[in-house]
């Protein structure tokens, strides 16, 4: 027991080998802080990279088909797009309209394949020098003569007038000095055309009678040289003049034929037609009293039944039918024979021509006529006849309204 006490006094505090390790703690904790302060610090780790986003594109919704265009079976896709080719059938008409009545007296024309004319002889712009270059550069301002034939007469000294008035010049009716130097040609006098097919169409005798004529679907030119005759303005007999080799009655499809180069220009609004009872001419004026257009023309026989005074136009209409009423021909035996009307279809061979021109007073008005070489030279039945190619350029200078003065 005593020994045992000796012991534990001589070490209170638990010897040196507590305090060894204590020093050992130390020196280990001072080493790790020494070695991390040393060492460089380690790279940040880099962070993975964060994948893009899903984008879900929405599914395109189809376009709806559009209607077809008419006559069209199959409208393929537009070429820019990946879409199959989008068909689409046209149904049947299961409930078709019903058919039209057909309409009497209308004859579809085919489009003319005339070749283009050229030129006749050479040519220079210059003043005119003949009478029938005269008749022909009138035609160039809206001025007719007649028919025209180099001859002169009364009708181209009123187209001469005529053309005075517009230029402002003393109106003498003669190619004065003043006029030649207004009136030249700009163009060729005459020109030449190989004819065609279009040419001899429907070329058709004219019945000579009332109820023949009613009888057929049109009345058209009776020969080739009445047709390039209207065309051209022109009398038949320049025609021959101007072709002496041609063969009127042989003629053919190639056959090349000289023609004078006649024709107006664009008709233009008319504000006032002027209907000359004394000199037998109609004139067309703009709303500045500018001169458009000079027509002989024929006037009623009877003095009673003219038409005087200030009228205006109630219709204007090209190709029209014509009623034949035996009461306005008593002179006609076939009229008194028939006792009744009879309606004779259009055409240039119909008895008004190509046009009629209604007037405000009823039964009067302004036409057309199968035989342009009697314009002027012969009486109406109280109408206003002018050659063909005049009453329709008038026509298109007119309206439903346009005054009419007759005096």
């Amino acid at each position: 027991m005593a020994r045992r006490s000796s012991k534990a006094k001589s070490n209170p505090e638990g010897g040196p080998g507590r305090w060894l390790l204590f020093a050992v703690l130390i020196v280990a904790i001072v080493g790790g802080l020494w070695w991390r302060w040393k060492s460089p610090p380690a790279p940040a780790p880099t962070p993975a990279p964060t994948p893009p986003p899903t984008v879900i594109e929405p599914t395109p919704r189809p376009e709806p088909p559009r209607p077809p265009p008419t006559n069209l079976i199959t409208a393929p896709a537009p070429p820019t797009r990946t879409n199959p080719p989008v068909v689409v059938v046209t149904p049947p008409v299961t409930n078709p309209p019903p058919a039209r009545p057909p309409v009497t007296n209308i004859v579809v024309t085919p489009a003319a394949t005339n070749s283009p004319p050229v030129p006749a002889e050479p040519w220079t712009p210059r003043s005119v020098t003949n009478i029938l270059e005269a008749q022909i550069a009138l035609t160039w301002h809206g001025i007719s003569c007649g028919p025209i034939d180099g001859k002169g007469g009364g009708q181209t000294e009123l187209g001469l007038k005529a053309f005075q008035l517009l230029k402002h010049l003393e109106q003498s009716g003669r190619l004065d000095r003043d006029t030649l130097a207004e009136l030249r040609l700009e163009r060729p006098r005459t020109v030449r055309r190989v004819l065609t097919d279009a040419d001899f169409a429907r070329l058709i005798p004219t019945p000579d009678t009332w109820l023949g004529k009613s009888q057929v679907t049109f009345l058209d030119h009776e020969t080739l040289l009445e047709r390039l005759a209207e065309q051209s303005q022109a009398h038949p007999d320049l025609l021959r003049q101007l072709n002496p080799a041609v063969n009127w009655q042989t003629v053919t499809v190639g056959t090349e034929v000289v023609l004078p180069n006649a024709g107006y220009p664009t008709a233009r609004r008319a504000n006032l037609v002027r209907v000359n009872l004394t000199q037998k001419w109609i004139r067309a004026f703009d709303a500045n009293g500018k001169l458009l257009g000079h027509f002989p023309c024929s006037i009623g026989k009877i003095a009673e039944k003219r038409p005087v005074g200030e009228l205006s136009v109630a219709v204007a209409v090209k190709d029209p039918n014509y009623t034949f009423n035996p009461e306005v021909f008593p002179e006609s035996e076939e009229g008194r024979k028939l006792g009744r009307k009879l309606v004779v279809p259009p055409g240039p061979n119909n008895p008004v021509g190509v046009a009629w021109i209604g007037l405000s007073k009823p039964g009067y008005g302004i036409h057309g006529t199968p035989i342009p070489e009697k314009v002027g030279r012969t009486e109406s039945h109280g109408c206003f006849r002018l050659a063909n190619w005049n009453a329709d350029y008038l026509r298109q200078m007119v309206r439903v309204g346009t005054p009419v003065w007759i005096e």
